[in-house]
């Protein structure tokens, strides 16, 4: 089979591949019918210490069950599923708090050892699902492969977001990021019935998608000054930071009310980052980092799209065939891309 793989020095290439096949009775095997393109892809592509070469890339995926383990009780050859983008056994301590991004055996789609033992990605023909009954959910009625992609990760993401920050109807919500993250949670919130959200984004192209999606854009120096004519100066009462690093940690406190949340759920790889303790202590400031968990929050998440509240393929910007993934991270890398899809 044919699958996108590291190459080495930050580039990736279509290949030949051995098909997988069941290694646990809990195991799927997964027709990939759609993936997408990741940041978390070009950052571990960028960056690669935790890749060998040839490693199958990809961790957001939906597709057809061809093959189960005797073990796997929930799902049925020839269903349409959607898989989260790492797995969980379903039955240890952590599991059964929902807090399953902390199982002991968590392996994480396509990003080598990054976060766990090494799993072959799902931008392939074809992926081995470990903890299938755990890991895949049936694809609702009515949803599509296009916006089924994006429940495992993107959007789960977002949803823990929103959620972790402790949402009340007619909060001002500011997002910092206009990224695929940054726009399905300016979604998520919006639904969940913030009364303003507001996307910090330095892209033009960015910014007018969140305004035409409900949001209100502003380039992120100027974020504050909204903020404020919105909340009589208080600031925002949850801020999201889809950035990462010092830059959107720093951004979030400047932009959060006293009393306020904030919670970050970009990537993080810097090993520090010098909080200011005293302001956040006597601002009695809340401060949550929070990684997306479809295997917990699936049936929110599903029902969300499910009903039209959140359209996630707003974030689409392309659908290329396999053959073309590797343009596909060129153009995502150089921001020319918003989103990209494969479609198999």
């Amino acid at each position: 089979m044919r699958a996108v793989r590291f190459a080495g020095d930050g580039a990736v290439r279509v290949g030949p591949v051995a098909e997988p096949v069941l290694k646990d009775p809990a195991d799927a095997i997964v027709r990939v019918r759609r993936a997408a393109i990741c940041g978390t892809d070009l950052h571990t592509v960028a960056h690669g210490t935790s890749l060998g070469l040839g490693a199958v890339l990809g961790h957001e995926f939906a597709g057809e069950i061809t093959a189960l383990g005797p073990a796997v009780a929930g799902h049925r050859i020839g269903d349409l599923v959607v898989g989260g983008d790492f797995t969980a056994c379903g039955t240890c301590w952590w599991c059964r708090r929902g807090d399953h991004w902390e199982c002991g055996q968590r392996r994480f789609f396509g990003t080598g050892g990054a976060f766990g033992p090494p799993l072959d990605g799902a931008q392939a023909e074809l992926v081995r699902v470990p903890f299938a009954d755990t890991v895949l959910r049936a694809i609702p009625d009515g949803v599509s492969l296009d916006a089924a992609v994006f429940l495992g990760d993107t959007l789960a993401t977002g949803y823990a977001a929103v959620q972790r920050g402790g949402l009340v109807p007619g909060d001002c919500v500011a997002v910092l990021g206009g990224g695929p993250v940054g726009q399905l949670t300016s979604l998520v919130a919006q639904a969940c019935g913030a009364a303003s959200v507001v996307l910090a984004e330095p892209i033009a192209g960015r910014r007018d998608l969140a305004v035409r999606e409900g949001a209100l854009a502003v380039a992120p120096e100027n974020a504050r000054e909204l903020i404020d004519r919105l909340t009589e100066g208080r600031g925002a009462d949850v801020v999201i930071d889809a950035i990462g690093g010092p830059a959107g940690l720093d951004l979030a406190l400047a932009t959060v009310r006293r009393r306020g949340t904030v919670v970050s759920v970009g990537v993080h790889t810097g090993p520090a980052w010098p909080m200011p303790v005293a302001d956040a202590f006597a601002g009695e400031l809340t401060l949550r980092f929070v990684i997306g968990d479809f295997l917990r929050d699936a049936d929110p998440i599903c029902a969300l799209v499910r009903s039209g509240a959140v359209d996630p393929t707003v974030v689409a910007s392309e659908t290329v065939p396999l053959d073309a993934a590797s343009e596909a991270y060129r153009r995502m890398g150089e921001r020319r891309t918003l989103k990209t899809l494969i479609a198999l």
